[in-house]
């Protein structure tokens, strides 16, 4: 089962802000979005985390 997480989730779980949530979406560096309703969106959990994952990895890459 899926979990989906409104906006102000993601930006409370990744410490980005809006406007750096949505350039690194059209970048295609951070999982867009599912319609969720007619005027309402929200994200995957399981693709917000896969995200954190590939950053701590890209961190830890570099380090080595």
């Amino acid at each position: 089962m899926q979990t989906f997480i409104r906006r102000p989730e993601v930006e409370r779980i990744t410490g980005l802000s809006t406007s750096s949530l949505y350039e690194r979406m059209q970048a295609g560096q951070f999982p867009k979005p599912i319609r969720i309703g007619p005027k309402a969106v929200a994200w995957s959990l399981a693709e917000v985390a896969e995200w954190q994952e590939k950053c701590l990895a890209l961190r830890d890459a570099a380090a080595a």
